[in-house]
């Protein structure tokens, strides 16, 4: 008797964007129609990809060296003042220096602060846990007023920085420096604290955020192939979560696995916080947990952390039985 495997779906080819080039060129358009919009960074013109920003306006490009406490208060005083900054640095030393900043000078005030947490999550891979952003969902989503955003392609950063800029309150915004695909439609509209359906299924649902979306499809693809049907939920803001769509997927699928750059206290925290007061359901968070990642390549790790294709996919099989 011959025994029929399925075929393992590939991982196709897709062409790989660096999100800070739609980022840099979204900043620059979004500052020739507004005169308010500025740009604050710690020494990181290179990193944020601004240096055509200050070439194109230098006398709206304040660079305060590495002083991200300084550079956050900076920020808040802009504001106060009527303009409209945009406060770069790398998502580690953003959040993790400047957290008392974030939340007195800018939260707690309400001012119109963009806070843009470049190179995010486990860009930084090989530089080790001191380099690592993957603490900022867990710590931004408790401050009340903040928006928390985590585009997954380089047209969803675009929307998201235009959408920041008309925003009257503070946003802290992931730019993935990681390369990634487009996931999202031609005529997709980002809709902040709305949920996108990637992929519709019944049998479990897959909320992914950021550089993780692509992953979480591949992983649809492997379990389409062992007959289970995945819904993959793609979720651009972790604040306001988008508790709606958490619910039905709680409702009318077998359980809920999230994926996160991120500790799983960030989307996998506020996730199953709703499930828990809302509609009771099996969750389980991929991400990283209770320790400080290793040093290796973004891929490497996503993947050690059980965030490859394949991981998603044992997760999943795993929670609907």
């Amino acid at each position: 008797m011959t025994t029929t495997v399925p075929a393992v779906p590939a991982v196709p080819e897709r062409t790989l964007h660096d999100c800070r080039d739609a980022w840099a060129a979204t900043i620059a358009e979004v500052a020739r129609a507004d005169e308010r919009v500025v740009v604050v960074v710690n020494d990181s013109i290179g990193s944020s990809k601004l240096g055509g920003f200050q070439k194109e306006f230098p006398e709206r490009t304040i660079n305060v060296g590495i002083a991200e406490q300084d550079m956050v208060g900076v920020g808040a005083g802009l504001a106060n003042g009527g303009r409209i900054p945009f406060v770069s640095a790398a998502g580690c030393f953003l959040t993790a220096r400047a957290m008392e900043q974030i939340k007195a000078d800018v939260v707690y005030s309400q001012y119109n602060v963009k806070l843009v947490g470049q190179s995010p999550g486990v860009a930084y891979g090989d530089l080790g846990p001191t380099h690592h952003s993957i603490e900022d969902f867990a710590w931004l989503r408790t401050l009340p007023g903040l928006t928390v955003l985590a585009p997954s392609d380089p047209e969803e950063t675009a929307q998201a920085v235009r959408w920041a800029a008309q925003h009257d309150g503070p946003v802290y915004l992931r730019v993935a420096r990681m390369g990634v695909p487009a996931v999202h439609a031609p005529d997709y509209t980002f809709v902040p604290g709305r949920a996108v359906v990637l992929r519709r299924g019944d049998d479990v649902t897959l909320v992914a955020t950021g550089t993780t979306v692509v992953r979480a499809l591949d992983a649809a693809d492997l379990l389409a192939a062992d007959g289970v049907a995945a819904r993959v939920l793609a979720m651009p803001t972790i604040k306001p979560l988008d508790a709606d769509a958490i619910v039905a997927a709680a409702r009318e699928t077998r359980g809920i696995v999230t994926i996160e750059e991120a500790m799983v206290t960030g989307l996998g925290g506020a996730v199953a916080e709703v499930v828990v007061e809302r509609h009771p359901a099996p969750v389980r968070a991929l991400g990283f947990r209770d320790a400080f990642a290793v040093t290796g390549s973004a891929e490497w790790l996503l993947d050690h952390h059980g965030m490859s294709p394949a991981g998603i996919a044992s997760t999943a099989r795993e929670l609907v039985g």
